[in-house]
């Protein structure tokens, strides 16, 4: 049996087809992790790299765009 931890709580979940919610171990879990998404509790770390090019993109005047 393979299990894994749900990402919410910590406990461990059985990675099966019985379990309904995996990797969640509960539809609870399932809902709160759907909600810190939803509220943008997540982020992505951009680095200074790819900072600076998405500023230079939209800071170059594009043929056609006002």
């Amino acid at each position: 049996m393979t299990a894994v931890k749900c990402p919410t709580c910590g406990a461990q979940v059985e990675w099966t087809g019985a379990s309904r919610f995996r990797p969640f171990c509960s539809e609870r879990c399932k809902m709160i992790d759907l909600g810190t998404w939803a509220s943008d509790g997540y982020s992505i770390a951009a680095s200074d790299e790819n900072n600076s090019e998405a500023s230079d993109a939209s800071s170059s005047d594009a043929p056609g765009r006002h």
